[in-house]
């Protein structure tokens, strides 16, 4: 049965995984304001009624976070009128093309070998590592973008979980959001109305076995143990989130201060 969507959120048809990450709380005591930035999964489905609902937002900037693989897949993002979009893939098109053709098309045998025994989980957790040790630059640029104009923003990648989760994270990590609450807004991309559906192509007899969900479900959950080892590589590779903002993403005290008056109450 379908999770109920929250009162506060609206029912979009064609967009999953959307929300305000309004309200989250600062170890200062603030709190993230409401309608600055959101999350959600691609915009290439988006019916009439979404978009109108996107475009009352008054959004500046929509980061889209996905691959040409990806937009070739989902098609591209719904235009919306005044809004600027911007594409900075958190992932090469080539990298795992192999792996997902696999996820999509393989037997039984062919997804135990390469998903099972701990597999599925292991890749995902190198895939966040990547991501914050690889994509220092793309993140610099959300970063300073929304210090200095890109409010009201809205970041997504296909499902709204990992490219957009870390993106998500850097910021909250940039404005001083408590680590508990950065963790609770990451796993809430779990809950049932937020998902995409799987995509396995062969008839739904041996596509969605139980079997096979249980081996693909590493890879669609959005779990603790990955954002958490995102946040241990931020500790290992910099010694800690300030110098990993200074040194790895190149922003200074003054744009991360620029930062927290945009978006912090």
């Amino acid at each position: 049965m379908t999770q109920q969507v929250p009162s506060t959120e609206p029912e979009l048809s064609g967009v999953r995984n959307f929300r305000d990450v309004g309200g989250l709380p600062t170890v200062d005591g603030r709190r993230v304001r409401y309608g600055v930035l959101f999350r959600s999964g691609h915009l290439a489905h988006a019916t009439d009624q979404d978009a109108a609902f996107l475009g009352s937002l008054g959004l500046h900037t929509i980061f889209d976070f996905r691959n040409a693989a990806d937009q070739k897949l989902e098609g591209p993002d719904v235009e919306l009128p005044g809004v600027r979009n911007v594409n900075l893939p958190l992932s090469d098109p080539a990298d795992g093309a192999e792996f997902w053709k696999m996820v999509r098309d393989g037997n039984l045998e062919q997804l135990r070998g390469i998903l099972s025994d701990g597999r599925a989980a292991a890749r995902m957790v190198t895939s966040y590592r990547t991501i914050v040790t690889e994509r220092t630059a793309e993140h610099s640029r959300v970063l300073h973008a929304l210090a200095e104009d890109s409010v009201p923003a809205l970041m997504h990648c296909a499902a709204g979980k990992d490219r957009a989760g870390l993106s998500i994270a850097v910021t909250l990590l940039a404005l001083g959001v408590e680590r508990d609450a950065i963790l609770a807004d990451y796993l809430e991309s779990n809950a049932t109305h937020r998902r995409y559906k799987v995509r396995r192509n062969g008839s739904a007899e041996s596509a969605y076995t139980p079997e096979v969900m249980e081996l693909l479900s590493p890879l669609f959950d959005a779990r603790a143990e990955y954002l958490t080892a995102a946040l241990e590589t931020v500790e290992e590779r910099w010694g800690g989130v300030d110098a990993y903002l200074e040194r790895g993403l190149g922003l200074s005290p003054e744009s991360r201060e620029r930062l927290r008056a945009r978006l912090l109450d």
